[in-house]
């Protein structure tokens, strides 16, 4: 096994760690990635404390391994952040804002945190807080984007800034040997998002997994055109119609966007459904019907390197041996 000093922080037998992406990582995925030895991740995005803690229950069905839960603390609902701790699940990912208010409360339950940023001087922050681990996300990265500088550039530098800290690299890593980059960056260990959506757990819908497959490297789209119920946030997806629809328009401010607003599908969840409109920030899960292309499919340059669908726990393995093979065949080889 590849491990690293992160591993026995966290429980986990590699340092391979899953993206808490909203629509896709839920109960189903966290437990598959842990179960194989990595830690796994289950979003809160969109979940009311209903939502978040069935989601949790599932996790814990399917694992007694490690897992943990991301909050996004702009999109933070009411009694969310007390239901993760009563659940006391073993780690929070904090996400885009300041975290500090949180982080006392989570070490007197024992629950350690994991604080995502995008610069030095964020991830400098963060371990004064008290953060447990910094993930340092580049401007590679899929979803909502942090980072304003690409991955090799901010893990040199998020090293300098927070010491012996432990570390995990993201944005633009899909396969071992962009883990075995991350480790000789620094970094103790690397986060996967868009290669974690096409897994046969993911909860994507069919079709935005087969797009992430489809993509190449040159193919998204760093924006910050779906904003409607989270504006301001730069965010990369995949070209859709939408955006076709926007630039033949002359990329028209927001309010003047040719069809904002109209809705476009439905999520259907048990007898909850909620209407998902037009530029909405809202991503495809499988619980999604209606213009699935349409909506927004985030992903990250990496995507290019997403060519299959596999299970979580095959992605888990491929990582792990590429990128032992990177590191015995093309590092270890220059240090003699």
């Amino acid at each position: 096994m590849l491990k690293t000093r992160i591993c026995d922080l966290l429980g986990i037998e590699t340092p391979i760690f899953c993206a808490a992406m909203g629509g896709v990582a839920l109960g189903e995925l966290a437990a598959a990635v842990s179960e194989a030895g990595a830690l796994g991740s289950l979003s809160s995005a969109g979940f009311g404390v209903s939502g978040v803690q069935h989601e949790i229950a599932e996790a814990k069905r399917l694992t007694r391994k490690p897992f943990a839960v991301g909050l996004l603390i702009p999109l933070l609902r009411e009694g969310v952040f007390e239901a993760v701790l009563d659940a006391r699940v073993p780690a929070i990912i904090f996400f885009w804002g300041d975290a500090a208010p949180f982080i006392p409360q989570c070490k007197a339950a024992g629950i350690k945190t994991i604080v995502q940023v995008g610069s030095a001087a964020e991830a400098f922050q963060a371990k004064a807080a008290g953060a447990d681990v910094i993930i340092a996300q580049g401007l590679e990265a899929g979803g909502h984007v942090r980072g304003t500088v690409t991955t090799f550039v901010l893990i040199p530098a998020v090293r300098d800034a927070i010491g012996d800290t432990p570390l995990i690299a993201a944005g633009g890593i899909a396969d071992g040997r962009g883990l075995a980059a991350a480790i000789a960056l620094g970094a103790d260990g690397a986060m996967f998002g868009t290669r974690f959506i096409a897994t046969r757990e993911s909860a994507a819908h069919p079709i935005y997994k087969r797009r992430v497959t489809e993509a190449r490297e040159d193919q998204t789209v760093y924006t910050m055109l779906f904003d409607i119920g989270w504006p301001d946030a730069p965010h990369r997806v995949l070209p859709n119609r939408t955006i076709e629809e926007w630039e033949r328009a002359g990329r028209p401010e927001s309010g003047k966007r040719p069809g904002e607003g109209e809705v476009i599908g439905h999520s259907r969840r048990g007898d909850l459904e909620i209407p998902l409109v037009r530029y909405g920030v809202h991503n495809p899960s499988g619980f999604v019907e209606g213009d699935v292309e349409g909506m927004a499919l985030y992903a990250g340059q990496s995507a290019g390197l997403v060519n299959d669908l596999l299970p979580a726990a095959e992605v888990v393995r491929r990582i792990e041996s590429e990128a032992h093979a990177a590191i015995a065949n093309r590092l270890a080889p220059l240090a003699r």
